[in-house]
């Protein structure tokens, strides 16, 4: 479950952005006059209540304001200002899901931007009937399926990301990477997945399933578990009896992933590489579990480069919302979205031109700080690297990362790589 913590870093964000305006801008000398006449008003779907997602919602939500405010500051778009309209949503309610669309709808918003929703699809369906640009990072491979299925209806649906069943593809390249490269010495080729039961998961599950037939990797069990996780202790105790060299614990929750390392740590399978699906992505995790973080790994599909560009966003981003950790997925993501549909909302020359602007940003790769995001093929999701293409300029990468000195340092793919990876403490 979420911590409440960042319930409260939600609510000061949506109070910052409802002060924005107010906020004295140091305009570059070449900066365009102030923005003037009726906004351009992007919707967003923005949990602040739900049992979980409130952090990287939060994320998304900031990401959003940094970007909005450079454009207002450089003279908006067209010469308008643009406004951000978001809307609280239970991410984990069908109906919830369903009636924040509507909303936004109704507001008469010129595109919406989604963090992501645990049940996407009553959602998408509340947007058919309007049909203006929603772009999201969603990944859920069931929803891309439905578009590809459906063009006509769903044809403004776009998914930035590549889908969740790229974890599950991806895993078992790591995990040869890894042991390539010397830096893990792997006790057996056996993975273990131990899975939670919502549909994300289970994809997940299933993909690696699937890509360890042709891995010199194999499967060695899969043990269910159910959220919520009061004590890990059986899991790890099963963990040690199975013996696995690789252990995916594919959870979905942040703060049981917290107490999941903290136990480990003072029982651990001694040799074992410890995967944790994305979950440690958001904030939370760091500060609740600490020192006993360290050596744990973890990816996105969905993560903010440490190249110049992500560097430098995310200076800018640690000094306009000042934390001791931040994340580094949605953050991305929200600042990204906004600086696409800036850039088709120019090109287009016109922002209710629903049709020209789907249009545009189905045709137009765009290079955010989250890498590239290539839209043109029937399922409108961004292209997978290094699976989907072996072309890092031909996709947006998958990311894994390290917990290093307290940081998250990207230790795959090697075309990214902070730092190499490291063995930890119990291997």
């Amino acid at each position: 479950m979420t911590h409440p913590v960042d319930r409260r870093n939600v609510i000061k964000s949506m109070g910052a952005l409802a002060a924005s305006a107010a906020l004295p801008f140091s305009l570059p000398a070449q900066a365009q006059k102030k923005p003037t006449g009726k906004p351009i008003v992007l919707g967003l779907t923005i949990s602040q209540t739900a049992a979980a997602g409130v952090a990287d919602h939060g994320d998304h939500l900031n990401g959003s304001i940094l970007a909005m405010e450079e454009i207002n500051a450089n003279g908006g778009i067209l010469g308008r200002p643009l406004e951000l309209r978001p809307v609280d949503v239970d991410l984990l309610s069908p109906e919830s899901c369903q009636a924040v669309v509507r909303k936004l709808v109704d507001m008469k918003v010129h595109a919406i931007s989604s963090p992501f929703l645990f049940v996407p699809i009553p959602a998408m369906d509340a947007s058919v009937g309007y049909k203006c640009p929603y772009l999201n990072g969603n990944t859920q491979r069931a929803a891309t399926d439905l578009v590809a299925a459906n063009p006509q209806k769903y044809g403004h649906i776009f998914q930035m990301d590549p889908s969740e069943v790229y974890y599950g593809y991806t895993f078992p390249k790591f995990l040869e990477d890894m042991q390539d490269k010397g830096g893990w010495k792997p006790i057996n080729n056996k993975v273990h997945i131990v899975q939670e039961q919502i549909a994300y998961n289970q994809t997940i599950s299933r993909a690696c399933q699937e890509a360890l037939k042709t891995s010199r990797f194999e499967l060695a069990k899969v043990t269910d578990i159910q959220y919520p996780v009061q004590d890990w202790g059986a899991v790890i105790r099963d963990i040690k009896k199975t013996g696995a060299g690789a252990v995916m614990i594919d959870h979905w929750v942040a703060a049981e992933y917290a107490a999941f390392v903290k136990q480990f740590r003072a029982n651990p399978l001694k040799g074992a590489l410890v995967y944790l699906q994305y979950g440690p992505s958001q904030p939370e995790f760091l500060q609740l579990a600490g020192k006993n973080a360290e050596g744990f790994v973890w990816s996105t599909v969905l993560g903010v480069y440490a190249d110049e560009k992500g560097r430098a966003f995310r200076e800018k981003y640690k000094k306009r919302f000042p934390a001791k950790v931040m994340g580094l997925c949605y953050t991305g993501s929200g600042y990204d979205i906004v600086n696409f549909l800036a850039q088709a909302w120019t090109a287009v020359g016109d922002p209710d031109k629903f049709d020209a602007v789907n249009d545009y940003i189905r045709k137009t790769p765009f290079r955010g700080v989250c890498g590239w995001s290539y839209l043109n093929n029937a399922r409108q999701e961004g292209v997978h690297y290094p699976v989907g293409t072996d072309d890092l300029e031909k996709g947006m990468a998958q990311l894994y990362f390290q917990v290093q000195n307290g940081e998250h340092k990207i230790i795959y793919p090697n075309k990214l790589i902070e730092t190499p990876f490291k063995p930890a403490s119990w291997m």
